[in-house]
């Protein structure tokens, strides 16, 4: 009767074993998860979820499974190809990469031969190929008509927009932000629109630029580059920009098209 009771008592100490261990695992899973959460994101949390689903549905040890937050850096980690992209930081197809630096390179050409060097510039990045044009170039201060002897500048520009397939193109005015309020204009915003619009409309006048693949807006003094407070940048701001956008959605839509129409 005596052993029978002690058999009983001792199975009756370590039955709280398997409780505390539970426990343990527990706590260790929610750490896991406070440490991850500090810098989650959405592909991270996917994992852990993952993971810890499939701990609570079969019953499998959470060190059976390789940590989440190393497989989600894994797959953040660039390749080979996008660190070879990461100077220009472009999102763009490799020929379509290539057209837009051939572009640049007639547009820089251009820029030299025209002695136009730091009223010219253009820069490639993730938004497109851009052309940013000094306001001195093209108007007279507070005017937004392009002068008579500068319209052959934006005649040859619009010949250089020319490229085979065609791309979305945005030209956008900006200003200073001296005042300005005369016969013709209450504001900067009224002269940066109106100096965009105006360039466009030169531009346009090439019958080989399709018109619905332009718009014209203007930020007045709202988007800076250099210091309002100096002359030196005051001019730097006063500038009509031409940015010239990635176009893979449109090549997309002309190759389904293309192959449709050999299909039929």
């Amino acid at each position: 009767m005596r052993r029978r009771r002690r058999k009983q008592e001792e199975e009756h100490t370590d039955s709280w074993l398997l409780p505390y261990s539970d426990l343990m695992t527990l706590l260790l899973a929610l750490f896991i998860v406070l440490f991850a959460s500090s810098s989650v994101d959405a592909q991270k949390f996917q994992s852990i979820s993952k993971v810890f689903g499939e701990i609570f549905s079969s019953g499998t040890g959470v060190f059976e499974y390789p940590s989440p937050i190393l497989e989600a850096a894994d797959e953040n980690r660039p390749n080979d190809n996008e660190e070879n992209m990461q100077d220009a930081e472009i999102t763009l197809s490799q020929e379509e990469y290539e057209q837009f630096l051939e572009l640049k390179q007639r547009l820089d050409t251009y820029i030299i031969s025209s002695n136009m060097e730091g009223k010219l510039q253009t820069s490639l990045s993730d938004e497109g190929l851009l052309l940013t044009i000094n306001d001195s170039v093209l108007f007279d201060s507070g005017s937004a008509e392009v002068r008579e002897n500068d319209l052959q500048i934006a005649q040859e520009i619009s010949n250089l927009l020319v490229i085979d397939p065609p791309h979305n193109v945005i030209i956008t005015g900006h200003t200073d932000n001296v005042p300005i309020h005369n016969a013709n204009f209450e504001s900067n915003w009224e002269l940066s629109v109106t100096r965009a619009l105006n360039f466009m409309k030169i531009i346009l006048e090439n019958e080989q630029l399709d018109p619905r693949m332009f718009s014209a807006k203007g930020f007045g003094e709202f988007q800076p580059v250099a210091s309002n407070d100096t002359e030196e940048g005051r001019q730097r701001n006063r500038r009509v920009e031409v940015l010239i956008l990635p176009n893979n959605e449109i090549v997309q839509e002309n190759e389904t098209a293309n192959t449709e129409e050999n299909n039929n």
